[in-house]
């Protein structure tokens, strides 16, 4: 398992934190996703056997969220 907080600057609002939680959560090997709107991060659980950093950032740029960087969590 592997825990990692991401970056996202566009994240505004409550819609951005349900859309988000909503996309990886449903996704095979996200253990949890939780947002916090007010820093503006994505604080990430996941199993790196199943689904890599790259799938993550492509699911959050699909869902109009682009990562912008990322520190272990």
């Amino acid at each position: 398992m592997a825990k990692i907080v991401l970056d996202v600057p566009d994240i505004s609002c409550e819609h951005c934190q349900k859309a988000i939680e909503g996309a990886l959560n449903n996704e095979p090997g996200v253990t949890s996703a939780k947002v916090d709107v007010p820093t503006k991060k994505v604080y990430l659980d996941y199993n790196p056997g199943q689904i890599s950093l790259g799938q993550v950032k492509t699911i959050l740029d699909d869902e109009g969220y682009p990562v912008a960087g990322e520190t272990p969590a």
